[in-house]
């Protein structure tokens, strides 16, 4: 029985209602009225002073899913705009994943890090190769990082992975510091939870890989992540232990798409419904080749057509959350999905353990191919030229405006006196530090001219003011 407000998987991830959704979205995905009905529904609202969206349900929103019409779908792409624009703006907050350990005892069957792998080169960071690794992203300009480590409490314990966190946050290389560190690492307890929230951690981000069961199980053979109940109740263990931005995700390509879509938003709503506040985040990660793993094996991979409109339903979806697109994707397919609602982006990822302070990049302990492989600098410049606003900033983070805070903060309209400043010094801090001469002199103009977009005058005053105090050599300026 279908029941968002259920801490049991089987009940706010119901099999039953998401094939009656995949049903009903097929009976009507000719029903033009009710479609134009659910867009209508979807669009920013004047509420007094303030921009509001409603959102979708799952069931809605798999309706647009199985629509066909072409000019519905140039309507829904139109809106997907029109909504990243009205909370986002054009920042797009910038990111690297740093792997710590791929030491596994999981057999996932579509990652090479799977225990019965023996061609993978096994790794784990002592505490001193983290600070090199550290110090070659802080090099690039990184002050965001996400985490990342294989399933194993003999070599991954929750004590090796707070140590590494204490390890990131204490080092200061020049003008770098990682102001924030993000976690993806496998489900665990309540207690676990409550420590790394101790430890200072932004976002807890945890992909499903894939919300039908059956399928879940089958690519799950072997390890703790068999138990697909503990693996899908682990956002409700981890907002217990206090960690209330948390990311969700499926692997597109495991299960049919349609399942998965209706499974992850039936996934925000139970957030919602239980916690007063969705997800943080929702990634949108697309199997890819990587050692032992050959995607084609896998049926149900999506086109990038498809892969484009589920990005523009989520953020119709959920307006008010994050969207990420990882380096698994290309330029081509990540600059049209900026224009659909990601609002953050990973850039110079290497997602191999080690791979930063290696010249060449290693390609023998991969998670997965990495199809976009400039440099940051060269993912900086691109977004600047395409009038983004790459966002180093971890303000939000520092100030406590995390979970439902962050949402109210999003909501009211203060994402544009708060974040885009913010945005601006971060990037300003980026360019004398870091940036390329080419990238430096785009940068300085599209501040420039950024600078009008800030509606209160007051905080223009002060940003100004703050990016003159940047160039004079001080950092870390914050709203």
């Amino acid at each position: 029985m279908y029941d968002p407000k259920s801490l049991k998987a089987e009940e706010f991830i119901s099999d039953e209602e998401i094939r009656a959704t995949i049903a009903y979205a097929d009976e009507n995905k000719d029903n033009l009225e009710l479609i134009d009905s659910i867009l209508d529904k979807a669009r920013p609202k004047q509420n007094g002073a303030y921009v509001t969206c409603a959102g979708l349900s799952h069931r809605e929103a798999s309706v647009l899913l199985a629509c066909e019409n072409p000019e519905k779908i140039k309507e829904m792409y139109a809106l997907a705009e029109e909504i990243k624009q009205a909370f986002y703006g054009n920042r797009i907050v910038i990111f690297a994943p740093l792997y710590l350990s791929n030491y596994c005892v999981n057999g996932c069957v579509y990652c090479p890090y799977h225990m019965k792998n023996k061609h993978i080169a096994r790794k784990k960071l002592t505490q001193e190769e983290v600070r090199k690794e550290v110090i070659a992203l802080q090099d690039m300009g990184h002050k965001r990082l996400a985490i990342e480590a294989g399933e194993d409490p003999v070599n991954n314990p929750i004590e090796y992975i707070l140590e590494c966190i204490d390890t990131i946050y204490s080092i200061k290389h020049k003008n770098g510091e990682i102001r924030r560190v993000n976690v993806n690492i496998a489900a665990t307890t309540v207690e676990n939870y409550r420590k790394l929230k101790d430890a200072g951690i932004g976002t807890y981000i945890l992909f499903q890989e894939t919300y039908h069961k059956e399928s879940y199980l089958k690519l799950h053979p072997t390890g703790p992540k068999h138990d697909y109940a503990y693996h899908t109740e682990a956002m409700d263990r981890a907002m217990e232990g206090g960690i209330d931005d948390v990311g969700l995700g499926v692997l597109f390509g495991l299960e049919l798409y349609r399942y998965e879509f209706a499974g992850l938003l039936m996934h925000a709503e139970h957030l919602e419904a239980v916690h007063g506040v969705g997800p943080h985040t929702i990634s949108v990660p697309r199997l890819k080749r990587a050692d032992d793993i050959d995607p084609d094996q896998f049926d149900n991979g999506i086109s990038d057509e498809i892969f484009e409109k589920i990005c523009a339903l989520i953020r119709i979806a959920v307006p008010y959350t994050g969207m990420i697109v990882s380096t698994r994707e290309n330029q081509e397919v990540r600059e049209k999905v900026l224009k659909l609602g990601v609002s953050q982006l990973s850039g110079g990822s290497r997602t191999s353990v080690g791979g930063y302070t290696e010249a060449e990049r290693p390609h023998d302990s991969e998670q997965f191919d990495v199809s976009d492989q400039r440099t940051l600098d060269e993912v900086v410049c691109w977004l600047m030229e395409l009038g983004y606003v790459p966002s180093f900033c971890t303000a939000c983070y520092r100030e406590g405006r995390t979970g439902d805070r962050f949402m109210s903060f999003c909501k009211n309209g203060q994402i544009r006196n708060c974040c885009h400043p913010n945005a601006l010094m971060t990037l300003k801090e980026y360019l004398i530090d870091y940036a390329a001469q080419h990238t430096h002199d785009v940068g300085d103009e599209l501040i420039l001219k950024e600078l009008d977009n800030i509606p209160n005058e007051k905080v223009r005053d002060i940003v100004v003011k703050n990016l003159a105090e940047i160039t004079n050599g001080k950092r870390d300026f914050r709203f």
